[in-house]
């Protein structure tokens, strides 16, 4: 896979830390910023498309009326 070089800001403190990181996995600081990034998008992007699955189905009309769901989530906290 190809890689390309990006540059951005950080904190010193957070270098610091992602140095020391680094060093404790006897990684680079590039293989811990990649591994970063790779759970960061990958969490958004299933929020992201657990959201568009909501919305068709919203859009289908398959909807849980507002009642089912209190009652069902109060008899859960109720446990």
């Amino acid at each position: 896979m190809d890689k390309q070089t990006i540059t951005f800001r950080a904190d010193p403190k957070k270098v610091k830390v992602l140095d020391r990181l680094a060093r404790s996995l006897d990684r680079d600081r590039s293989y811990v910023l990649n591994e970063a990034v790779e759970q960061y998008l990958s969490v958004h992007q299933y929020h992201l498309e657990q959201i568009e699955k909501g919305l068709e189905e919203a859009r289908a009309g398959k909807l849980v009326d507002y009642d089912k769901v209190k009652a069902g989530w109060r008899k859960r906290l109720d446990r």
